[in-house]
């Protein structure tokens, strides 16, 4: 298994939603363009906006998909098999309600776990067998409040937490794009702050 050939940021389009809970994927997205300098584009044929760049010898593609999160899959889909990337070198980036604020994991394969992005990049790539970057938010208590949960911007404090937590995953994406991923696994869990599971 190689390593980490495109990575897929999963939130909702437009500034109504960039500092909602939901939209944790593309804060991860931000603190890579940073980091490498990425310049993203609008590609149409792709649904979302595209950033390349070589990292440590590989070519690493990124995509914000321009779809709402229940509509993820088609982007990353297309944009995978028109670089014939396969699903075992995506990564998908997503909030995750079972972890807490400033929590991530790194995880490969399993469900959607209620995740509708998630849910539909599985339907559309056809696959479980792709990488998942998981960065708590934390999980308002009742099912029934969830929806309206996700949507909402996060109080500064957990804010800061998921923000952070992006930044600590992004200090290890080399090792991603090389296939160190029980390094990263590791890593993430020994820096967790709240030892989630």
């Amino acid at each position: 298994m190689s390593g980490i050939a495109l990575v897929a940021g999963l939130a909702n389009p437009g500034q109504g939603y960039a500092t909602t809970r939901h939209n944790a994927g593309s804060w991860f997205l931000d603190y890579l363009s940073g980091r490498y300098l990425l310049q993203f584009r609008e590609e149409n044929r792709f649904r979302g906006r595209t950033a390349m760049a070589d990292i440590s010898g590989h070519r690493v593609r990124f995509l914000r998909p321009a779809t709402f999160m229940n509509e993820s899959g088609l982007p990353v889909a297309d944009y995978a098999r028109y670089f014939d990337i396969l699903p075992e070198n995506i990564l998908v980036v997503h909030d995750e309600l079972d972890l807490p604020p400033g929590s991530a994991r790194l995880k490969h394969g399993g469900g959607a776990g209620g995740h509708n992005g998630l849910r539909d990049v599985i339907s559309h790539l056809g696959s479980k067998d792709f990488w998942r970057l998981r960065l708590g938010i934390g999980h308002p208590g009742v099912a029934a409040a969830v929806v309206d949960y996700v949507l909402r911007t996060p109080p500064p404090t957990e804010r800061d937490a998921i923000v952070e937590a992006t930044a600590r995953a992004g200090t290890f994406f080399d090792d991603l794009v090389a296939g160190d991923y029980e390094r990263v696994m590791n890593e993430l869990h020994r820096a967790d702050p709240l030892g989630a599971v």
